[in-house]
């Protein structure tokens, strides 16, 4: 089977990497999302959440018997070590959730896919991919975003801002960036001839 080509998009919060996901989505691209996968290997039932519910004990459950994510962020407020218990149980499940994703999208013939990871610098992620994209915003423009959207303070927001890579970090692992401060019909016209440019490429490696 001929290799397909793999795209990691990544950016800091609120810099617009859904529209950009989105986007090569209307073009029949198949998107991988690592947020969405982070809930599925949660789900009830799911080997993900009862390790969780091992380590944690079941105060980490709503009523439903679902993964109560803010009680889990209170536990891990209070005591910063349990976050290494819950970034290793469930990174692996991830991975392996993602390859099989992959996987799928190859096996029906696509030329290239599109993995996007919130956290990939962060996560030394970079060498899975044959091109990085990035969505690049001022830290500025991030924080406005932020305050409109979430409802946060400033504090918060700035708070959120500094635990992610720094944008310097994700722009040097970055093959492609696109600029989202833009208008909205800017972006999208970047997206459209990076689908050509990358189809041009999975063709090219294909020949």
């Amino acid at each position: 089977m001929v290799r397909m080509l793999l795209i990691g998009l990544t950016g800091g919060i609120a810099s617009g990497k859904t529209l950009v996901s989105d986007r090569f989505a209307f073009h029949g691209v198949p998107v991988v999302d690592a947020d969405l996968l982070a809930r599925e290997v949660v789900a009830p039932g799911s080997r993900g959440l009862n390790a969780l519910i091992t380590h944690f004990g079941t105060a980490i459950l709503t009523p439903k018997g679902e993964l109560d994510r803010a009680a889990l962020r209170r536990l891990i407020f209070a005591h910063p070590p349990d976050r290494e218990i819950v970034d290793t149980t469930l990174h692996p499940l991830i991975r392996e959730l993602s390859e099989r994703r992959i996987g799928e999208a190859q096996a029906a013939g696509h030329s290239y896919a599109v993995y996007a990871v919130p956290l990939l610098v962060e996560t030394g992620q970079e060498g899975r991919f044959d091109r990085v994209l990035v969505v690049d915003v001022p830290e500025s423009v991030q924080l406005e975003r932020l305050l409109a959207r979430d409802g946060s303070s400033e504090e918060q927001a700035r708070a959120i801002l500094a635990a992610q890579a720094t944008r310097a970090a994700r722009l040097a692992v970055a093959d492609d960036v696109i600029v989202n401060d833009g208008t909205l019909e800017t972006t999208l016209a970047e997206v459209d001839e990076l689908h050509a440019r990358y189809t041009a490429l999975a063709s090219a490696a294909r020949s």
